[in-house]
């Protein structure tokens, strides 16, 4: 039972970070630069790869492609683990699973980001680390 809500916590976590980085990246200001001139610069310069699109574009893509990932993974977890936890507690790869995707992100906050999602993501990978010892040991 309490793997169950630990794995439910942690996905909520990071559902609640991703929706909350998806409504900052579309309908707020919070990801435009300080400097307007750099915000202009990413609007007109192309990356390398492609001239198909600009870094504004290609930045707006990767914050929101971004938030669906972490979406997804309350979308996929919170169902799971309420209506068939056996699936959870039959399977390495479903009850590691979540460990995983959360060291990934946290290597990734603690890289790149700053303090306030890496405390969210820290919180919901010792959950998951904590469901999966439970559920496997």
């Amino acid at each position: 039972m309490i793997e169950q809500l630990l794995l439910i916590a942690g996905a909520a976590i990071l559902a609640l970070l991703g929706t909350i980085h998806l409504v900052y990246t579309f309908f707020t200001n919070k990801f435009d630069t300080h400097d307007p001139a750099v915000g202009e610069a990413m609007k007109t310069t192309s990356p390398i790869l492609t001239k198909e699109t600009t870094v504004w574009k290609a930045w707006v893509g990767f914050n929101a492609s971004h938030s669906l990932g972490a979406m997804l993974i309350g979308a996929f977890y919170i169902p799971l683990a309420i209506s068939h936890m056996e699936i959870i507690r039959a399977s390495w790869w479903f009850s590691l699973l979540p460990m995983i995707i959360g060291l990934s992100y946290l290597i990734l906050a603690q890289k790149y980001w700053f303090s306030a999602p890496f405390r969210g993501i820290l919180f919901a990978t010792i959950s998951f680390i904590a469901a999966a010892l439970f559920i496997n040991f």
